[in-house]
């Protein structure tokens, strides 16, 4: 199913529990701004290549719209307006002033060079810098970006508007980055699921793992799970998959692929398929790549008792369904992968500040917040008799309306 339609479908869900009326229901799901710019450069060689940029601001009742920038040949305006309203909920799940918004522009960062990247980069900046801004609109990176990615940004605004440094969140270090940052999305994972595994009578140690995608967040994810005694029992990435039922070896995991950029030819485990990756044996599935990857082709084969969302909408709402009936707890994306945002918020805040945290102050915090949207979440299932994954929209979708009523903007 299109990531939009299951976006709107979960909204329109919860808008049905909490009451609200077509007409507030109608203006929280538009989207404030939608932007479409052509981004011509040259390239090394002479000739002149087009690439197409979007922008979807989605709402900004509780704060400037936040949001990635993605890089990918695929980037479709769809897929860019249902991750831009995700990020309205996700923001309001994880209590930070924030609403949502998404970007991205239609190329492929590999066939690119890095002076080319650069260029393409400053004219996309060119292009929207007046419709970003610290107090309006802050990108972040996002598939096919990274911290330079941040930094480009960062210099071509402050061109225009004055060095700016909270205009983008993360930015390498040197240029006002967080510490932390990169660890936060994945750092998030294991408090979430902590909170999760607690409210069972569980904890980490001792439960067996699966993590699909070992980019930043399934790498990071899978390190701070074998610290508190989690056994990972298989992993997979683009170069392929492999499992361990004793439990494979972290940190040697993370040097091979560090050196041979992918899991394919660890020798700490056994090549298996890639796509039985999501029905392998354990009691936690972490999917941390793609979207839509579990549906009702694979849904009933799963053997987890839970599911951690660390990837943007990985499970499509027939899978939903039959999950539900088979006591399948899921941990929805929402909340479980707010780590990252919730960090940017806090570099956002030590930029206006102009002053810098400690990485311990940096990650008790994320503890909190994190610990705090499961508690709320949970409130929100008991109120309206749900599961968690519309108690987080019912939470995210009922402070996003409360906000926008009190500014008097429902139509």
């Amino acid at each position: 199913m299109n990531a939009l339609v299951a976006t709107n479908r979960n909204f329109k869900l919860a808008a049905r529990l909490l009451g609200l009326d077509s007409k507030l229901e109608k203006s929280l799901l538009i989207p404030f701004r939608e932007i479409k710019v052509e981004c011509t450069i040259p390239k090394d060689d002479g000739t002149i290549a087009s690439f197409v940029g979007f922008r979807v601001q989605h709402d900004n009742a509780r704060g400037p719209m936040k949001g990635g920038i993605r890089y990918h040949p695929e980037v479709d305006p769809d897929e860019v307006n249902a991750l831009a309203q995700l990020m309205t909920w996700k923001t309001a799940v994880a209590n930070i002033p924030y609403g949502g918004a998404k970007g991205g522009i239609g190329c492929n960062p590999g066939e690119l060079s890095i002076s080319e990247l650069e260029r393409l980069t400053r004219v996309f900046t060119q292009k929207i810098h007046d419709l970003i801004g610290i107090h309006t609109d802050v990108p972040a990176p996002d598939m096919g970006t990274n911290p330079q990615t941040m930094a480009w940004i960062l210099d071509e605004y402050s061109k225009f508007h004055g060095y700016s440094p909270a205009v983008v969140t993360g930015k390498p270090i040197d240029l006002g980055g967080s510490l932390g940052r990169d660890a936060a999305t994945g750092r998030g994972v294991l408090f979430a699921t902590e909170a999760l595994l607690n409210e069972h009578g569980k904890s980490i140690s001792g439960q067996r793992f699966v993590i699909q995608g070992f980019g930043n967040v399934g790498s990071w994810a899978a390190q701070f799970i074998n610290e508190k005694g989690g056994k990972v029992v298989a992993v997979s990435d683009i170069t392929g998959a492999i499992k361990n039922s004793k439990g494979i070896d972290i940190p040697n995991l993370l040097k091979h692929v560090k050196e041979n950029r992918g899991v394919k030819g660890f020798h700490g485990g056994d090549s298996i398929d890639p796509d039985s990756i999501l029905v392998e044996d354990c009691d936690v599935l972490i999917p941390a790549a793609l979207g839509g990857v579990i549906n009702r082709e694979n849904a009933n084969d799963i053997t987890a008792k839970f599911i951690i969302e660390a990837a943007n909408h990985p499970t499509d709402p027939e899978a939903d369904e039959i999950l539900k009936k088979k006591g399948v707890v899921i941990l929805p994306d929402i909340l479980a992968n707010g780590g990252g945002v919730t960090v940017s918020y806090f570099e956002w805040v030590q930029n206006i500040q102009g002053f810098m945290w400690t990485e311990e102050k940096v990650n008790t915090e994320l503890k909190t917040y994190m610990t705090n949207g499961f508690k709320d979440v949970k409130e929100m299932c008991k109120t309206h008799n749900c599961d968690l994954r519309m108690g987080a929209f019912t939470l995210g979708v009922n402070r996003v309306a409360r906000a926008t009523v009190l500014r008097g903007w429902e139509a």
